[in-house]
């Protein structure tokens, strides 16, 4: 149900989008996003009424539950989502580390150890044309201040890894939660001796069902996701407004805040702890801005005002009504949603509660996939198998061994509880959490990003963060109660990523301290005084400048090199798209002579990273741009790239139709894009060692004859082959080194070097192609 790209533009609606484009997204995202936060009416009134509180005859305490879930469906995500958080998308994407890139931007505190100057000048970098830092004012000290300390700029990143943590522990949590709330309404059809025994088997059932169909795509077992949530939240009104006018038509004066002071007067240490289960009438809110990457804000906007908000209303409302009138239930079934369902419904709704429960867990199941991509990309995250699941659709990923171990602790809380208190409990913890980390960057960014005067960021923390700090406090005094399973969860996520991303810094610094200078190679001669053979050598680095010191290492021990070196870099930046035109920065080391280019690869945080055999032709094309680029001469200028320093932004294939194209094998030359004038260059006849490669580039302007001998050389190359040369560290601290380094450098970073994926796996390298360089690395 994800969208592609085209569809969404920075978040806003797009011109010519006609109102039944956007209506089309509104219905679409009803699947995609408003899945969990439809499905909390199977669990906040059970959850709020566990332990705590008691349902009384004067029915204070369920007017006063009632008043409290309005104002805060209310207040949360209407009014801080929808108004306000919404806005603050990073070029039409959304979610925790969406902000953190903005800040990243607007203050220089991204902490990734290859940026350049080059970076900002790519199209998404700067939104809008906007200015990118405060003028005067409060907003500059602060920004001159995060990027003076470092100690501050690691608290921010650390206040976005445990947002994202908490999404992952929600991952866990909200499936488990739903699909067992939602088999819960068993206990009405049958005796209790026989509901203890199927209750839990059924939901583990589903779950498993549920995590082993990851693999096929969202766009697959997803299809009938929005029909669902819309029949769930037509059903779920439409039983509201029956047990309204059947029961209590006056429970409409319950939404009064009036009713929130009863309560809490009345019921006081009690009422404050039951608003841990009250907060779960929001859980999924986060969804709004995380999903906001496949839609527009217009539509999910139309879909939560619209649809979604009045039939939760609705929905809580029945409930109240129909408890109001009942008062002996309490006892026997607890206080749940299907007691409010009519008997001769109950079958039916509780199918379509299950399917809705699984549609909820899905869209969280695929936020934690996207999480995890995310911070992989920004280096905040062991490397793992990424399996896109859409060659068209944008977004839709699996993520096998993240699934598995989704799968696993799911189970185990779901066998282990076997209770909705305990779990609203944890789950509330996780969500409330990462809403507060959301309040946090949001003001940040109303100062940085907004430009706006600091009394709109008090008033903005003030309101909301008062608001949800109250939530934390009643969720956290549960600790015991369930709380401490979130807690737990994402402190072992967030040492795992702390300690990849300690170790990678680390690992780049070496690198650095310990790189080759370019003087050095190039006093070797033409032929870098080894032997030459026919090829292309593919050097991955993480420098972005110098030569690393695991090429020094190879041509020690090794006595021959290809005819053609690329030292290649590929790096994230803190974007969530590159631009297919702006994906290659290409310079040269050295004369033409030696044949030596250094190419960086540059992709946001959400982007597709392309298979082998895709990558290695547009990496071929864009150094076989670069040189047309080089040598059509200062009269041609420069072809319309941009330069930095001696880099040159050049494009994939796709990006310049009127470039150099390149064909390989049998392929027709006419199949190619191409411009009214084009010719084609051929390889000196010699005996085939590889794939047949052409090359076809417009006839004018001219290019000067070395060009296009370095031209046929690069060809040739390409068509013996290409070899990537990886370097494989051994990482050891240095000695000297405190216990708490030596303990997260040699056990904690070495293991996830072990154990998680190699570079190998990350760029899809040909296992036939790829060379290890071993080294020991003391950082």
């Amino acid at each position: 149900m994800d969208l592609e790209p085209g569809n969404r533009q920075n978040g806003h609606l797009k011109k010519k989008e006609s109102w039944g484009a956007v209506l089309t997204l509104a219905y679409q995202s009803l699947g995609v996003v408003y899945g969990d936060l439809s499905t909390s009416p199977l669990y906040v009134y059970r959850s709020a009424f566990a332990k705590d509180i008691q349902h009384s005859t004067t029915n204070e305490e369920i007017y006063g539950v009632l008043s409290f879930v309005f104002w805060t469906l209310t207040l949360v995500p209407l009014l801080k989502y929808v108004v306000i958080v919404l806005r603050a998308d990073d070029n039409g994407e959304g979610g925790t580390f969406a902000l953190y890139s903005l800040l990243c931007r607007h203050a220089r505190v991204n902490l990734l150890p290859n940026c350049q100057v080059a970076d900002e000048e790519l199209s998404e970098y700067k939104r809008d044309g906007a200015s990118l830092s405060p003028k005067a004012g409060f907003g500059l000290k602060l920004k001159s201040t995060l990027e003076r300390h470092g100690v501050l700029q690691r608290l921010l990143l650390v206040l976005a890894l445990i947002g994202a943590c908490m999404v992952i522990g929600d991952g866990v949590l909200s499936p488990a939660i739903s699909v067992f709330s939602a088999v819960s309404g068993l206990e009405l059809s049958m005796s209790k001796e026989h509901h203890k025994y199927v209750e839990v088997p059924v939901a583990c059932v589903i779950l498993i069902g549920l995590f082993a169909l990851q693999h096929y795509g969202t766009h697959r077992v997803g299809f009938l996701f929005a029909p669902v949530m819309t029949m769930w939240l037509l059903c779920i009104s439409a039983i509201g407004l029956y047990n309204i006018f059947r029961w209590n038509p006056h429970i409409y004066q319950a939404l009064s805040p009036r009713y929130m002071y009863i309560f809490l007067r009345k019921t006081r240490r009690g009422g404050w702890m039951s608003l841990g289960g009250i907060l779960l009438c929001i859980t999924g809110s986060e969804a709004m801005f995380a999903d906001l990457g496949h839609f527009s804000q217009l539509s999910i906007k139309i879909a939560f005002t619209f649809m979604v908000y009045p039939s939760l209303i609705l929905a809580y409302m029945g409930q109240a009504a129909y408890l109001s009138q009942h008062h002996s239930i309490a006892s026997e079934y607890k206080i749940g949603f299907y007691v409010s369902v009519p008997e001769k419904l109950r079958w039916p709704v509780l199918v379509i509660a299950i399917l809705a429960a699984v549609a909820g867990s899905q869209a969280i199941i695929t936020g934690t996939f996207s999480i995890i991509k995310q911070c992989s990309a920004l280096g905040c995250f062991p490397r793992v198998k990424i399996v896109h699941t859409s060659s068209k659709i944008h977004g839709q990923i699996y993520i096998p061994e993240i699934n598995w171990i989704l799968m696993m602790l799911c189970l185990a809380i779901t066998i282990g509880f076997r209770d909705t208190s305990h779990m609203g409990n944890a789950s509330g913890l996780a969500v409330i959490t990462v809403m507060l980390v959301t309040t946090c960057l949001m003001s940040l960014v109303i100062v940085l990003c907004w430009h706006q005067s600091v009394i709109v960021a008090v008033c903005f923390i003030l309101l909301f963060g008062t608001i949800e700090a109250l939530f934390f406090s009643a969720s956290l005094i549960k600790f015991l109660e369930g709380a401490w399973v979130p807690i737990a969860l994402s402190s072992v996520f967030l040492m795992v990523m702390y300690i990849w991303h300690y170790g990678t810094l680390n690992a780049y610094e070496y690198d650095l301290q310990n790189k080759v200078s370019i003087d050095w190679i190039l006093g070797l001669g033409p032929s870098l005084g080894i032997v030459r053979v026919r090829g292309i050598g593919l050097i991955q680095t993480e420098l972005v400048y110098g030569i690393p010191a695991i090429f020094s290492h190879f041509v020690t021990n090794l006595p021959a090199f290809h005819q053609v070196l690329v030292f290649l870099c590929i790096k994230s930046v803190p974007i969530p798209h590159v631009r297919h035109e702006e994906r290659f920065l290409v310079g040269r080391i050295g004369s033409r002579e030696h044949m030596i280019y250094r190419c960086i690869v540059r992709y946001g945080y959400r982007d597709v990273h392309k298979d082998d055999v895709e990558f290695e032709r547009d990496l071929v094309c864009s150094i076989a741009e670069f040189i047309r680029s080089q040598g059509m001469g200062a009269t041609a200028g420069n072809g319309g790239f941009l330069e930095d320093g001696k880099m040159t932004v050049v494009g994939t294939c796709s990006s310049h139709p009127n470039g150099i194209q390149m064909s390989e094998d049998e392929k027709d030359p006419a199949e190619l894009p191409s411009s009214s004038e084009q010719k084609e260059i051929n390889s000196p006849p010699r005996p085939r060692l590889g794939k047949k490669v052409r090359f076809l580039m417009p006839e004018s302007p001219k290019m000067d004859p070395e060009a296009m001998e370095e031209l046929c050389e690069l060809m040739e190359a390409r068509e013996a082959g290409i070899a990537y040369i990886l370097g494989h560290y051994y990482v050891r601290a240095k000695r000297g080194s405190g216990l708490i380094r030596r303990l997260a450098i040699n056990l904690g970073y070495d293991f996830l070097r072990r154990n998680f994926r190699a570079p190998t796996h990350a760029i899809d390298v040909p296992h036939v192609s790829s060379i290890e360089v071993g080294m020991v690395c003391h950082i």
